[in-house]
């Protein structure tokens, strides 16, 4: 009975907390979108400089994601055992290369942008503008990792609500302030692309003031301090890096990995770039709930193995989640399909680019099922039970000897159309599945990132 109740409880918050994560994902991508669309109906060549510049943001969110996952794996552990300090400690590690790791890309920005643009595209039209919007674009970032980090020392801890209300609150201020400062609305000048970028920066400056805020004076369950968030000890930075590391390197190879992955889109004909901008955005937010579901699962499974529940209860969670995954993937890959029409009917784009458009969505429909499942059991399950470097692993196999060589002869090799390059670029979020069946049901995976 203990057990059944226990198992109640788990997926209550399960679904809870995915819920809530989905929607706040929804709301952060829906800024994205409506960000996409704005420009879309302004400019098409400024859609796509935005797009070049949305490929930067993607790497710093990977990388900014990776060290929160690998926070979250300690922290949810040491959360199942009811310990604080620990996940204090680990917190300031995470704050600190978080850090590091942004200044770097923000000086890259700042000393060499139309490099850094030009590794991703040679169309001077486009390559003008995305450094219009990079020189306002690049002050957000720092701004949006420690937002991302205080976050998931939240979510650690099973608080999730904070998230969606901060989401939701700069959603509104970056939509009104979108059609006052690209149109030139309200008395306000027309910045056009500038215009957006700072729209966004203003919002990222907002939610952070709230995130703060809301860590060191509402929360009851950590009742962190400033210092919390800065000072840790040599013991947690080795944890860290024995647990934490491989999903932060996972996620920099695999955001250096999509970076390259624009890199090819943006050099073949500019309508593929705006049509990738236009489906990558659609795509995000198909996929709210397959990330959410993963992010909840690794927190949940981590406490569930910081509790030392039986092995018996971890297998049935682990087995009944996978089924949860499969159902989330054709639901997304539902939706996706049916607003297709709907979202791209908001763009002033070309019939050539609707085309194409339309192509690749019809490709992530696919791909997304695969993507639902595989990204929670290995980055969820497998991660949060303790084994991270097989994420990592696994990701350099299958996105740099198989998915980047492939799609590189499709482009420049065989010349294949842009939707079979599009293709391969998103093949290994089908055969990951293969990998995330026999790796999961092994149940090998169990490990504890804690000290006694």
């Amino acid at each position: 009975m203990k057990n059944k109740i226990s198992d109640s409880g788990f997926y209550k918050a399960f679904f809870t907390m995915t819920v809530t994560m989905a929607f706040q994902n929804l709301i952060v991508f829906g800024v994205n979108l409506a960000d996409s669309v704005m420009m879309g109906a302004y400019s098409e060549t400024a859609l796509s400089g935005v797009g070049i510049c949305n490929n930067i943001q993607f790497f710093l969110n990977m990388a900014a994601s990776g060290v929160a996952s690998g926070m979250t794996v300690i922290a949810s552990q040491y959360w199942g055992k009811n310990e604080k300090k620990p996940i204090f400690r680990v917190s300031a590690v995470a704050m600190w290369i978080g850090i590091i790791f942004t200044m770097l890309i923000f000086a890259f920005a700042t000393i060499a942008p139309e490099l850094l643009i030009r590794l991703f595209t040679d169309k001077e039209a486009v390559i003008e503008q995305a450094v219009l919007y990079l020189d306002v674009i690049k002050h957000t970032y720092l701004l949006f990792t420690l937002s991302t980090l205080l976050l998931a020392v939240l979510r650690s801890v099973e608080t999730v609500k904070i998230g969606f209300y901060v989401s939701l609150s700069s959603f509104a201020i970056n939509i009104l302030l979108n059609y006052t400062l690209i149109y030139g609305k309200f008395g306000a000048p027309e910045m056009g692309i500038r215009g957006a970028a700072v729209a966004t920066l203003v919002s990222r400056a907002i939610e952070l003031a709230v995130v703060v805020i809301y860590v060191l004076f509402i929360d009851k369950k950590l009742k962190m301090k400033i210092r919390d968030l800065f000072i840790t000890d040599k013991e947690m930075f080795r944890d860290y890096f024995k647990t934490g590391l491989p999903l932060m390197m996972s996620s920099i190879s695999w955001g250096i990995a999509m970076s390259i992955q624009g890199a090819i889109i943006g050099r073949l004909i500019e309508s593929a770039i705006a049509a990738n901008s236009i489906a990558t955005t659609l795509f995000q937010v198909a996929t709210v709930i397959c990330y959410a579901s993963s992010n909840v699962a690794c927190v949940l499974i981590g406490k569930t193995v910081g509790e030392n529940k039986p092995m018996e209860i971890i297998k049935k969670r682990s087995k009944n989640l996978q089924l949860i995954f499969l159902a989330i993937g054709v639901v997304s890959s539902a939706i996706l399909l049916i607003s297709k029409n709907l979202i791209i009917d908001f763009y002033n784009a070309t019939p050539q680019t609707v085309e194409i458009t339309n192509q690749f969505i019809w490709v992530l429909c696919v791909t997304v099922i695969g993507t639902a499942y595989e990204a929670p059991c290995l980055c969820g399950i497998v991660s949060g039970g303790g084994e991270t470097s097989f994420v990592l692993k696994n990701d350099i196999i299958f996105m740099w000897l198989i998915v980047l060589p492939l799609s590189i002869l499709s482009a420049f090799v065989f010349k294949f159309p842009v939707v079979v390059t599009f293709a391969c670029l998103k093949a290994d979020q089908v055969l990951k599945c293969a990998v995330a069946v026999v790796k999961v049901n092994k149940f090998n995976w169990i490990k504890k990132a804690t000290r006694e």
